[in-house]
Parts: structure tokens; sequence; C-alpha cells
């Protein structure tokens, strides 16, 4: 038990800390090709230096990413052997689907846009910018598709018997579109794309704040404020379309995020509140029958709770599943409600003259970050005890071999990494927003903190 807890542990922080930069990188693809579309299409400089700027910082996070990804591949492998002999022809085959439609294409036009400026033409340094953003869209794709086959799964059959049991593809169309992956799809898209836009508005209305870079962080400003009011209103829709599809495909998952334990009955929604495990019982603030109308619209239709489920077959840490659930919910109407006052401020002519607006974008870069880990502790907490849902459990997937002190070694060795590698991130990303969005050539535009007299605005 020591031992499946540890590997837990380890698994969910190598990935916990890996998930901070594929967002941001599908998020700043985004912004990157509406700022070089706009330069494309009006010729103004200005859009021209902001996508030079924010490629620096693209590829910073780019290769931080990849570099916090490898790990995740061995785990499979030492702390997690049952479950990689298990879903291996399955999860094989989306991981090799990425390497070929996904992470080829990315890496591939990833040179040009890095050091194909005055080297290729401007039509093709966009499309390079275009392909290096969907093949990052494309990677989210199949790592969906296998996270969700676990969650949902569908297109298989089973071959072996005891130790060598295996799922086997028998569907290839119906293993990537199983009953959930469209769905958490679009709703991880989204995701990304408001931690891209959050990225953005942070930096711009730091400059903004300093007085410095304001001819390029204004308009900055805006594309971001534009990309995160549309997804942020779009996450509302695409996450309630998500827990739809978890009420019909993972009962028990859906039960614990609202703490529902009567078998059959009308379930209530809850705006914040604790779980009492042992006694079954939540408490806090909460709207009577508000989860029943939120499924069936209306509020006498019962819904299944955890007591229906056997109590080794349904979520133990109801409490944590809970309070992550409600925490991506309350920042996702917090980042709603904020882009819309923000939007209201700009279509009023006042929205750099509010101080304290600037300074909750400044910070608010936080929220996006912490609203996706919360969301994928959700689902994988909300999943177990079944590592496949419904076909293999979490403690028959973990490998037979490796101990409790190896895999504490291992972890310790990882944190002590990882920690490295996140203050080399954070230090270089300080110095290229520090640096600013200047001609690196430039010295005097750098002393000034302004653009005005940058020659690449002037002709």
């Amino acid at each position: 038990m020591v031992t499946e807890i540890l590997a837990r542990i380890q698994f969910a922080f190598t990935i916990a800390f890996h998930y901070i930069y594929p967002p941001l990188s599908i998020g700043l693809g985004l912004i990157l090709v509406i700022m070089e579309g706009m330069y494309l299409k009006t010729g103004n400089k200005i859009y021209e230096q902001m996508t030079r700027f924010w490629i620096k910082i693209f590829a910073l996070i780019f290769g931080i990413g990849v570099a916090t990804g490898i790990i995740m591949e061995f785990e499979f492998g030492t702390n997690w052997a049952t479950y990689s002999k298990y879903v291996g022809d399955i999860f094989g085959s989306a991981l090799a689907a990425e390497g070929i439609f996904a992470f080829a294409l990315e890496s591939g036009f990833l040179g040009i846009l890095l050091f194909g400026w005055n080297r290729v033409s401007s039509k093709v340094h966009f499309l390079s910018t275009l392909m290096v953003f969907l093949g990052s869209m494309f990677s989210a794709v199949w790592i969906v598709v296998a996270n969700s086959w676990q969650q949902t799964p569908a297109g298989f059959h089973i071959v072996g018997e005891g130790m060598n049991t295996r799922a086997e593809i028998t569907d290839f169309w119906a293993m990537v579109f199983n009953p959930s992956s469209v769905e958490r799809l679009i709703h991880v898209w989204i995701g990304a794309f408001l931690a891209g836009a959050f990225l953005v508005l942070s930096v711009n209305a730091y400059y903004i704040l300093k007085n410095k870079y304001l001819e390029i962080a204004k308009p900055s400003f805006k594309i971001a404020l534009v990309v995160a009011t549309i997804f942020s209103l779009a996450q509302l829709l695409a996450g309630d379309k998500s827990a739809e599809g978890v009420a019909k495909n993972q009962p028990a998952k859906l039960a614990a995020m609202e703490a529902h334990y009567d078998s059959s009955a009308v379930a209530d929604m809850y705006l914040l509140g604790w779980v009492n495990n042992t006694k079954q019982k939540a408490t806090g603030i909460k709207i009577p029958g508000g989860l029943t109308f939120l499924l069936h619209q209306d509020f006498k239709t019962p819904i299944t709770g955890l007591n229906a489920f056997k109590p080794d077959e349904r979520p133990t840490q109801v409490n944590a599943i809970f309070q992550m659930y409600h925490i991506m919910i309350a920042i996702g109407i917090t980042l709603i409600a904020l882009t819309l006052y923000a939007s209201w401020q700009w279509k009023r002519g006042k929205l750099f003259d509010k101080r304290w607006l600037m300074v909750v974008f400044a910070w608010a870069v936080f929220l996006p970050q912490i609203a996706n880990q919360a969301g994928w502790f959700t689902a994988e907490m909300g999943r177990q005890p079944w590592v496949v849902y419904g076909l293999l459990k979490t403690s028959d997937a973990l490998s037979r071999t490796v101990s409790a002190n190896q895999i504490i070694f291992s972890l310790i060795l990882f944190t002590l990494v990882y920690i490295t590698l996140f203050i080399l991130f954070l230090y270089l990303l300080n110095k290229k927003i520090k640096y600013g969005p200047v001609d690196y050539g430039t010295k005097e535009t750098i002393e000034q903190g302004s653009i005005r007299d940058n020659p690449l605005l002037t002709h």
C-alpha cells in the first residue's frame, strides 16, 4: 500500500510540474498566430516586434516542457509495469501518433519560427508559426485521447489471462473517439488558451504599471484580452458539457465532485463547503437540488450517489476531489467576471486608467494554471480506485519489483532536478521580461524603457 501511494505521489508530482508548460505553449502559440497574422495583414512593425518578443518566451517554455515530460515515460516502465503491459497496445498507439503527427510537425517548423526572420518570406514564417501552433494542438489531442480512453474505454477487447492480460485495439477510431475524448479535449484546449492569454496579459499589465514599452504593451494586452474573454466564456459551456459526460460515463466521480452520498436522490450543488467522508456529509453553502437541475433541468430527477457503488469501487478522497473541483469552478467564474469587466472598461475608453485592474491582471497569471491543475486532479482522483475505469485497479497496475525506498530515492532526485529547472525557468523568464520587447541590438531603447525611437517601428 505504501509503495502504491508513493508511486502515485511521484507520478502526480512529475505530471503536475510538467503540465505547467504545455498549456502555456498551446495558448501562447495561438497568440503568436494572431499577432503575426496582424503584422502580415497590416505591415505594422509593432505587431512584428511583439511577435519576436513572445517567440523568445515561447521557445523557453517549449524547451522546459520537453525536458520535464521525458521522465514520465520512464515511470510507466519502472513504477507501473503491469499498467504498461495492460494498456501498451492502446497507449503506445496514441503516443506514436503524437510523435508522428504532432511533435514532428511542431519541432520541424520550430527552427523556422525561431531563426527564420529575414531568412524566409513573411508568409513562410507565418506558416511556420501556424504549424508550430497546430503541432502543439495535435500533441494535446493524442495525450487527451490516451487519458480519456482510461476514463471511458472503447474500441478494444481483452486478450490473455492472469498477468498476461492486456487490452488490444479492435477499432482505432472508436478508441480515438471514445465517449469522453472530444469534450475533454475541448476543455483542455480552452484551458490552455486561457493560460497563454493570461501570461500575455500579466506581462503587459506589468509594463503598463511600470510605464514601459507602452506602444507594444497596450495593443498586446488588448489582443490577449479578446482571447481571454472569448475562451473564459467558452469554458463555461465546455465545462458544463464535460460535467454531463461525467454524469453519464462516470457517475461515481460526479457524486464525489459534489459529495453526493445518497444512492438515488435529488442532488444539491455546493458553492463551497467541506466534506466529512466518515460521516458521509458535506457542510457549506449550497443550492438545494442544483446539481439535479443542472443535469436534468428539473428538481425531481434523482442522481446516483456514492453509496450506490461498492466501497472498493468508488473514490475515497472525496473531500480532496470536492475541493479541487470547486476551486476550478470558482476560478472559472472569476476569469469570466474579470475579463468582462476589463472589456467593458475598454469599451468606455478607461481600460488602462485603472491601476488596480492592471495589478490584478499582473497577478492573475496564476489563476488559469491553478484551475488547470485542479481540473486534472479532479479527473484523476475521481477515477480512483481505477486506473482504467471499470477494468484495471490502480493497486493492480503497480510494478511488482519496485520498492518504496527506490521510489522515495527517485522522487527526491526528481524533486531536486525539477526545482532546479523551475528556478532556471523563472530566472530566464524574468530576464526576458525585464529586457522587454525591444530590438536586442538597441541598447538605448532598453535604457529608456520605450520603443518610440526603435528603428524597427519607423521604417
